[in-house]
């Protein structure tokens, strides 16, 4: 019994290992603060938004955009796949919907990636981790000083000397000017430009944020790949996009993988063959392109396709990338 009771105690840290992740972006492209259960995540307004560490099934949402004018959004969400509850990676994203309002809305789930690696166009924040001081630029208050020293005294028939010096070190000028009108004294004027930008929406900073503010998406995402999905990390995406009932789902979700991953040319092959309509494997095929980590051999893929058309296209989408 002893023995029974050690074990389960060795094993209870284990069961913490059970973690989902959170994605929410917003379609139209709106800079937002994400608060999870009174928590802000990210003290820099950002359109993407990933929360790594969540180990509860349902977290309450609320997002404050960035532009006033627009309202918030509160909800309470499950951060686990709708069809198993089991942790997962889930992603909502940010829409307007046909009456012109911002709705959030669930997006897809794909199973939980162990050591994951995000690629450098992925912004990533880890759940109630202290959050460090905005990046540089991002927020604060920045001063600057000028000095402006004019002496004015007799030099031969009365002179003035005027010194001017920027509170960056960077120009120093005299001048020297004869005129008998000007007497005698010392005048210094200071100005004092300051400015100030503040990101504190009011909430207490709970989970933590990348050093550096998210970089721009590049031209080519696949620029950053260099290592497809390993075998068993593949083989549950596959698994994932095959229970999907629709061709326009299993698209959403293959696309949502590649946010987080990348893959081999006979992987997108794979993940092709999956979908019912040609066009499906297009659209597929022109998105995994830059996500893949061995374009040479991405003539392959057009071999998938039963009309010349979808080949041309598909080629016509290479040549300009």
């Amino acid at each position: 019994m002893r023995f029974l009771l050690i074990t389960l105690l060795a094993l209870c840290p284990f069961t913490n290992f059970a973690q989902s992740s959170l994605t929410i972006f917003s379609e139209d492209g709106y800079r937002f603060y994400l608060v999870l259960n009174g928590q802000k995540q990210n003290n820099v307004a950002m359109t993407n938004v990933r929360i790594d560490g969540l180990a509860q099934p349902q977290y309450a949402v609320k997002i404050l955009f960035e532009d006033p004018s627009k309202p918030e959004i509160s909800k309470n969400i499950p951060v686990v796949d709708p069809g198993t509850n089991a942790f997962a990676d889930v992603t909502y994203k940010i829409k307007t919907n046909k009456d012109g309002e911002l709705k959030m809305r669930y997006f897809s789930a794909t199973p939980v990636v162990p050591n994951y690696v995000p690629p450098a166009d992925v912004y990533v924040m880890h759940y109630g981790q202290p959050a460090p001081p905005p990046p540089p630029g991002m927020g604060g208050t920045t001063v600057t000083q000028t000095t402006v020293t004019q002496t004015t005294g007799a030099t031969g028939m009365g002179g003035a000397n005027i010194s001017v010096g920027g509170g960056m070190g960077g120009v120093n000028m005299n001048i020297n000017i004869s005129d008998p009108v000007l007497g005698g004294g010392t005048t210094t004027t200071t100005r004092t430009t300051t400015t100030t930008t503040s990101t504190d929406m009011g909430y207490s900073n709970g989970g933590g944020y990348n050093d550096n503010p998210p970089p721009p998406p590049p031209p080519s995402r696949g620029n950053n790949c260099r290592f497809a999905m390993d075998a068993s990390s593949f083989r549950s995406a596959k698994e994932t996009v095959t229970k999907a009932s629709f061709d326009e789902t299993k698209l959403s979700t293959a696309k949502t993988i590649l946010t987080s991953n990348c893959m081999s040319t006979d992987q997108v092959i794979a993940i092709c063959n999956l979908f019912s309509f040609e066009a499906s494997k297009l659209d597929f095929a022109k998105y995994a392109y830059e996500r893949c980590t061995d374009r040479g051999n991405y003539f392959k893929v057009g071999n998938i396709f039963s009309f010349d058309a979808s080949r041309t296209e598909l080629n016509e989408y290479i040549s300009g990338h």
